[in-house]
């Protein structure tokens, strides 16, 4: 085994691959760019190496940077996480060259199943079973066209380099096409440098399931059974299970069967992750899998894996890089099941536009029986130039309603403050009937997603609660005498009370906690307000900047107390549309002097790997445009400001 190893990635990975590497005894190397100089990843590591400027091209997806930093630091391996240069065959190669252990696949492997469309045709020579669809040479966007109308509508536009939902756009007929087709080749041209597409058809009830596989330089290729990723928004993945729910003996020997035929078709070595899109309008059927692609890197659901097996699949990792045998297939069995979520900074109440900033609080995480894998602690901050994902959380129990129960509790105790999670959203989902009776497919948040608003916490619930830690906050005040007997809520011609006004969102309200014969009652705008279920263990917490924040159900909510000039403010913020974080202009769909209606587009920005779309708040006209197609713009720049028609 090599004695010292350099990690290629940051965040939540990179602390991961640190944990293992530390338990086995190997000294660890981080690597860091502008934006990490405090990060986790850094504290951690044994020694840390500046590889650059913030942007991921100058630091993280520079080769030569990152095997220069190996040297320097005398790094027997490089470790490359997943994203970044994880699946690039040239960093393979380079460590090569170099004298240093790549730990994953070989730049052969990677360069068979990097481009989906070779990938295919590999697997339709192995009899590996592969969606319909079209993944010619000819890129002609008529070409395209024309295939899709071939195959039929809805199709799926998939870039050939892609990976985590860039580059992907669902297509339900003719006319959207060419939008969707040059809104995918964008994303794809910045996110792999490769605009080259392929066609598929979209299977209808679809169900995301795939298969952990691992190859030695011995030979032999092993399963660690299955996981159902199914639950995903704009085809990135939010909730990851194992095993997938419903499978059958037939189905999950077929599907294993096949993806290791896949492994072996490429002389596969490490972990690797083989795709499947499964038919699940009904019982899980043998006939109807199809391969989509394999990822030639460890995952980021792979702790799910890792629950029900009871391996560590880093320590495999390195482990066979450094020349080790698999275990047999036989000696890896399943147990129990295990729930994994992705904690994101996003704001799923703003069209789920990404949260940036520092973690002021950043806690309630439970640290015993559930695993959270994070590259963030309170006090750090969350950078536009990276992906928003903060943390997974997982949770493993003997069966898969008691992982579901449990997670969603866990979720609830999350606290995350200035920046926003989705915890909330991610409980919603959790305690989502369908999904409880496993019969959703991937496209549940899109079916649900309004539902999923409408189950937000009502602002007078919220006031509500804010209203009682208030009053036990004076109870305090006056030495935990009854809130009565204080100055603060004391009346004499009338029933004790304690009134306040407050500001949550868009809605002022006035609260009152107030004493009935004897029992403690809570109004909001006079009228009594009796809790939804499911809300204890509020918390409300008064920042070091003075602001009063509500933490309940996942959800975190500031609380303010509004003045007369706060609805003028609120009526000046309709006629402006400000950059919701930094970022870059990629579209202008407005010019000075255009009537629009609210909800329109009018400009499309780039920031945190995404497409934004920034839509009018009101029926108006373009007064102002503040920047054009391709420029950088800042946290709260002015884009467009509108006037009244």
């Amino acid at each position: 085994m090599f004695k010292s190893i350099l990690i290629a990635n940051r965040g939540e990975i990179a602390c991961r691959v640190i944990d293992t590497a530390k338990q086995m005894g190997i000294r660890t190397i981080a690597v860091y760019s502008d934006a990490d100089a405090n990060s986790r990843h850094v504290r951690l590591a044994d020694e840390a190496v500046h590889i650059g400027a913030s942007e991921a091209a100058k630091s993280y997806l520079d080769i030569d940077k990152i095997i220069a930093a190996a040297k320097q630091s005398g790094a027997e391996a490089i470790h490359p996480g997943y994203g970044f240069l994880s699946e690039n065959p040239e960093f393979a190669e380079a460590c090569d060259a170099a004298g240093i252990i790549f730990v994953g696949p070989s730049a052969s492997s990677m360069r068979q199943m990097a481009m989906k469309d070779q990938a295919k045709k590999l697997m339709e020579k192995s009899n590996v079973p592969v969606t319909p669809g079209y993944h010619g040479d000819d890129q002609d966007d008529q070409v395209l066209a024309d295939a899709a109308a071939k195959i039929g509508y809805p199709v799926l536009i998939k870039a050939v380099a892609g990976g985590g939902g860039r580059g992907m756009r669902k297509v339900e007929a003719a006319e959207e096409f060419d939008e969707q087709l040059q809104s995918a080749r964008r994303e794809s041209s910045s996110a792999f440098g490769n605009d080259k597409m392929l066609i598929e058809k979209f299977i209808s009830n679809p169900r995301h399931i795939e298969v952990q596989v691992f190859g030695d330089s011995h030979g032999n290729a092993v399963h660690f059974f299955e996981r159902d990723c199914s639950v995903q928004r704009r085809h990135q993945k939010v909730v990851e299970e194992a095993p997938a729910p419903g499978m059958n003996d037939a189905m999950r020997k077929a599907m294993c069967d096949a993806a290791v035929k896949a492994a072996k078709a490429v002389n596969y070595v490490n972990a690797g992750t083989v795709e499947f899109i499964v038919d699940g309008s009904g019982a899980l059927d043998p006939e109807k899998f199809w391969f989509m692609e394999m990822n030639t890197r460890l995952q980021v659901e792979h702790p799910v894996s890792e629950a029900i097996t009871g391996y560590d699949l880093v320590k495999l990792q390195l482990e066979v890089a450094a020349g080790g045998v698999l275990p047999k297939q036989s000696e890896i069995q399943l147990s129990g099941h295990a729930v994994e979520v992705r904690l994101y900074a996003e704001q799923p109440d703003n069209g789920f536009l990404p949260s940036t900033g520092k973690l002021e609080i950043f806690d309630g995480f439970d640290g015993g029986s559930v695993r959270v894998d994070t590259g963030y602690e309170a006090g750090d901050t969350v950078s536009e130039y990276y992906d928003p994902m903060l943390a997974k959380i997982i949770v493993h129990r003997e069966n898969r309603q008691q992982s579901i129960d449990d997670l969603a509790n866990a979720l609830g105790c999350i606290a995350s403050w200035p920046v926003k999670i989705n915890a909330q959203f991610l409980r919603q989902i959790l305690q989502n009937e369908e999904f409880i009776r496993a019969e959703h497919n991937t496209g549940f948040i899109e079916k649900y997603i309004t539902g999923f608003g409408d189950q937000n916490i009502k602002a007078q619930s919220i006031a509500a609660l804010v209203a009682v830690h208030n009053a036990a906050e004076i109870v305090k005040e006056n030495n935990n005498i009854d809130l009565w007997q204080g100055s603060n809520g004391w009346r004499l011609n009338s029933n004790p009370k304690t009134v306040k006004r407050l500001q949550i969102g868009d809605d002022v309200l006035n609260t009152c906690v107030t004493e009935i014969d004897g029992t403690q009652i809570v109004l909001v705008d006079n009228a009594p307000v009796v809790l939804e279920k499911g809300l204890s263990g509020s918390k409300l917490i008064t920042t070091q900047t003075g602001e009063q924040v509500l933490f309940v159900a996942g959800g975190a909510y500031g609380i303010f107390e509004p003045d007369a000039s706060d609805d003028q403010q609120q009526t000046a913020a309709q006629d402006t549309i400000s950059a919701p974080m930094p970022g870059k202009v990629l579209l202008v769909h407005c010019k000075t002097g255009d009537e629009v209606a609210a909800g329109d587009v009018l400009l499309v920005m780039e920031a945190m790997k995404m497409e934004h779309a920034l839509k009018a708040p009101r029926d108006g006209v373009v007064a102002v445009i503040g920047f054009t197609k391709g420029q950088q713009v800042g946290d709260g720049d002015l884009l467009v400001r509108l006037e009244t028609t």
